[in-house]
């Protein structure tokens, strides 16, 4: 394409132009080593997409004319435009330099651009390349995912930009360490709840600071109760039962005493459900509130539970044990018993 709105013409009638001119070659004819520095122009130029090149051929005062060209159209011959493009602009025409600017380059402006000159009736051209550069764009990032513990992901990063962009992803995590990859996939099989949390997508190509987006990734698991301890209270104080649980989503909790259910509004008792914990109050313990106690914690992929005993001062117990293993202790010395006593 090239600057757009610039006349075109056909190769026949750019010759019958190039003859009345005196000075347009055909393309192609190379400027001879004989001609050393002359026409001057510089070197590639590159710009980042929506800056403005300025184009620069160095002449003398033996040049008689003088055109700046894309490809087959002609932009500037000396002081008269050529080009409809109202982007594109003659800066200086002197005896030492023929200079236009062309503003607000997109990429459909990259291509080579010919300054050409006419002097004692030797027409000379040097080539100049443009080079748009564009910052990258993310184009397409997958969406945020929920996905249970032990499946598959595949997550896709698609960006744009010139020089193509380098993609990174990398997991947002205190423990994560380094890239996880540099492609615009990601893939991730049995994936674990450590794994949950967010990632980050980075698109980079040095032409301006990287583009970064994220996705979240969810990762649902069956809940794990990670504290229940024990608790040894007298008569007549506040005592507290408290069953920690992770789980995603979060768990829903029972409480229960031998195979009663337990709710808020028995007397004598609260029931605190949060989103990682429950809480079982008894704002004045009695005889009767010590026991084995229950807590249950589900949600949709799964239950767990366990045993919690609330015992007075007098009562034997390592309060630092599960209270699981409690029961389980007690429940096994009486089936001992239960074998030993007939042999009595």
């Amino acid at each position: 394409m090239g600057v757009g709105g610039c006349l075109v013409l056909p190769w026949r009638c750019l010759v019958v132009l190039c003859l009345r001119l005196l000075f347009l070659v055909p393309a192609g004819v190379p400027v001879r080593s004989g001609d050393a520095t002359f026409p001057k122009a510089m070197d590639n130029v590159t710009v980042r997409q929506g800056e403005s090149a300025i184009l620069r051929c160095l002449v003398d005062n033996r040049v008689t004319r003088v055109a700046w060209l894309n490809r087959s159209s002609i932009l500037f011959a000396g002081n008269d435009k050529w080009c409809l493009d109202p982007r594109v602009e003659l800066v200086t025409n002197t005896q030492t330099q023929y200079v236009i600017q062309i503003k607000d380059v997109d990429v459909y402006d990259e291509g080579p651009y010919t300054c050409s000159v006419q002097t004692d009736n030797h027409p000379k051209t040097l080539r100049v390349h443009l080079i748009v550069q564009v910052p990258p764009k993310i184009v397409e990032i997958s969406s945020d995912i929920s996905i249970n513990e032990g499946g598959n992901i595949s997550l896709t990063c698609i960006a744009t930009g010139r020089p193509d962009p380098m993609i990174t992803w990398r997991h947002i995590s205190p423990k994560a360490v380094g890239f996880l990859s540099e492609d615009e996939y990601l893939e991730i099989t049995g994936i674990t709840r450590e794994q949950s949390g967010a990632y980050e997508c980075s698109a980079s190509n040095d032409v301006s600071p990287p583009v970064v987006r994220r996705v979240n990734v969810t990762v649902n698991y069956a809940p794990y109760i990670s504290g229940a301890k024990s608790t040894g209270v007298p008569v007549g104080q506040k005592g507290i039962l408290q069953c920690d649980a992770s789980a995603v989503p979060s768990a829903k909790f029972q409480w229960y005493k031998d195979d009663k259910r337990l709710s808020e509004g028995q007397k004598g008792l609260k029931v605190e459900n949060k989103a990682f914990f429950s809480r079982l109050t008894f704002f004045n313990v009695s005889e009767q509130d010590y026991g084995n106690y229950t807590c249950v914690a589900y949600n949709q992929l799964g239950n767990t539970n366990a045993s919690i005993i609330l015992y007075g001062p007098g009562a034997v117990h390592d309060g630092n044990s599960d209270g699981s293993r409690t029961v389980a202790s007690v429940w096994l010395l009486s089936v001992l018993l239960f074998h030993l006593l007939p042999k009595f």
